[in-house]
């Protein structure tokens, strides 16, 4: 396995050329971007300028050119203060062309939910999310071994069919909420 940095991640998105999806399994993140947002939103107050358009320009010029940008969220019921945020901040996502789906924890069998979140480009590379101690973004451990690779395609099949796309899922959750 390799390490890259915080900062060498876009190689990858630049360099793919079918598919990136990404599986998510964690509750809560410490972005530092994300963080006054956050705060302001657990806090009730007026949101805080959030800005990820590089993200979404990313995720545009990919979809633009025929890449597949997906991911599932694998989420703890009730949500936590972070995954409620992400829930109201995803909808700009999904409008640049990510497929982001939900699969609640409670919801299928915890042996196939992995434990690290990861991306899977194009089907044959895997760029595992490393986290510092404090949560904090620290890198990527990137591998290409077969073994690895066909168990990051494993449980994206496996966890797909029970994955709720976004509007759906966020949809519910309003209406649970009344």
């Amino acid at each position: 396995m390799e390490f890259r940095g915080v900062d060498d991640w876009r190689q990858f998105f630049d360099e793919c050329q079918r598919s990136a999806f990404h599986m998510e399994v964690r509750d809560s993140y410490a972005e530092p971007a994300e963080s006054e947002a956050l705060r302001r939103f657990l806090n009730n107050e007026p949101p805080a300028e959030y800005d990820k358009s590089d993200w979404l320009e990313l995720i545009r010029s990919m979809v633009g050119r025929g890449v597949a940008v997906s991911r599932i969220r694998v989420v703890t019921v009730p949500h936590t203060g972070y995954q409620r945020w992400l829930l109201s901040v995803t909808g700009n996502n999904v409008e640049a062309g990510e497929d982001i789906r939900y699969v609640p924890r409670h919801s299928v069998d915890p042996a196939i939910v992995p434990s690290d979140d990861w991306w899977l480009f194009d089907e044959n590379l895997v760029a595992f999310n490393l986290s510092d101690s404090a949560g904090k973004p620290a890198g990527a451990g990137i591998t290409t071994d077969p073994g690895i690779v066909a168990y990051c395609r494993e449980v994206k099949n496996l966890l797909w069919p029970f994955a709720t796309p976004y509007r759906d899922y966020h949809a519910d959750q309003v209406n649970a909420r009344k």
